[in-house]
């Protein structure tokens, strides 16, 4: 089997800063806590916690002095509570995630009720709604927006790793169905460049092999859009969290499988699930 790796796929720039934030921290407390796991990604997770690091729920869940905002990012009220508490807080967040945290709080402020473009389960998601003053709501797709407008003047932002197409849907269906009633609408595209490189670098992979291979969390949002914007070419998709997920099956028939991963997959995980495929004929 001959494997081909998108050009863009693997740890992002916020993921990276944040592991390595971590990293240090348990390295100089001995140990800390990470409010919810770090990334979406179980490997990582696996090996953050052999460092020191435990994951919390919650700030009730918190043992040690030292906790950690993972880089999805924490709504305002948890780092505040945090502080009250007393606890040291290591904020890994997404610069990308901060951005759009910003941009909804900046919405809000300047009078607009904003949509937020997302998985309303997601930590990411629920963090960007903690900064909107409950001014805010979550749309997962289009088909889901509500038929009455949420105010005269309307905002839209995006979670960080939506596709670029989604959110244009997302705007479209707003302009046909509130344009009439709305005094003003913004959006600010806060999808970051890493969520468009890896999706557009997937994508031309996906339409010159014969098999997609996607690597990622089961939970991670990034790895879904990468995952969906494959299939979308035609080619058969399938997404793994290790060399263990793969099946023989999959790759009867096709001379070659491309490969991606998610921006939370580190590098390890990629090289062991490329070389077993290369064992499929």
């Amino acid at each position: 089997m001959e494997v081909f790796l998108a050009e863009h796929m693997g740890f992002c720039f916020g993921v990276r800063r944040a592991q390595e934030m971590i990293e240090a921290a348990a390295g100089e407390h001995g140990s800390v806590s990470t409010l919810g796991p770090l990334v979406h990604n179980r490997q990582v997770t696996d090996r953050l916690t052999q460092s020191g690091v435990k994951v919390a729920r919650s700030l009730d869940d918190v043992t040690e002095p030292v906790v950690a905002v993972s880089a999805h990012g924490t709504p305002p009220n948890t780092v505040r509570e945090a502080e009250r508490r007393g606890l040291r807080l290591i904020d890994g967040t997404c610069p990308f995630v901060g951005k759009a945290q910003e941009a909804a709080r900046d919405l809000v402020n300047a009078g607009f009720a904003v949509v937020i473009f997302g998985d309303p389960n997601h930590t990411e998601v629920k963090g960007i709604l903690g900064w909107c003053d409950g001014k805010a709501i979550v749309v997962p797709d289009p088909d889901s927006l509500p038929a009455r407008r949420p105010g005269s003047k309307v905002g839209v932002v995006s979670q960080t790793t939506q596709n670029a197409a989604n959110l244009q849907a997302l705007v479209a269906a707003i302009v046909t169905r509130w344009l009439p009633e709305l005094a003003e609408l913004r959006v600010v595209n806060t999808i970051c460049y890493a969520s468009v490189h890896r999706q557009e670098a997937a994508e031309a992979l996906a339409r010159r092999v014969g098999v997609m291979v996607v690597i990622g969390g089961a939970d991670s949002a990034n790895t879904a859009r990468l995952r969906e914007v494959c299939a979308r070419t035609g080619t058969p998709t399938f997404q793994v969290e290790d060399s263990d997920d793969l099946r023989a099956e999959w790759f009867v028939g096709h001379q070659t499988a491309g490969v991606t991963a998610g921006a939370s997959t580190p590098d390890w995980v990629i090289a062991r699930v490329t070389a077993r495929i290369r064992e499929f004929s």
